[in-house]
């Protein structure tokens, strides 16, 4: 069930592709020299920029690039409890 507040694939795309241009500029790397080194065409990683869209290779190489790789290893881990609740939930599953 999506609720109002429920980020969607375009937010959530949009929101990374602005934080990785952010970081692009904060390293005074040009559009060009990013996806050179990312090994990637320019118009595909303008694409990216734009629209949010990419490869995920493309966008690991990215963060290679950019020295952000360890952002990945928080991507889907487990999350800590936050409640007792929460750990008698997940001892009965």
């Amino acid at each position: 069930m999506i609720t109002f507040d429920q980020k969607t694939s375009y937010d959530i795309r949009r929101e990374v592709a602005a934080r990785v241009r952010a970081r692009r500029k904060e390293l005074h790397l040009t559009q060009e020299q990013l996806s050179s080194k990312a090994g990637m065409s320019l118009a595909s990683y303008k694409r990216f920029e734009q629209k949010g869209l990419i490869a995920f290779d493309s966008l690991i190489r990215i963060a290679i690039v950019l020295d952000c790789e360890s952002d990945f290893d928080e991507l889907f881990s487990k999350r800590a409890y936050t409640s007792i609740q929460e750990v008698i939930d997940e001892a009965h599953r």
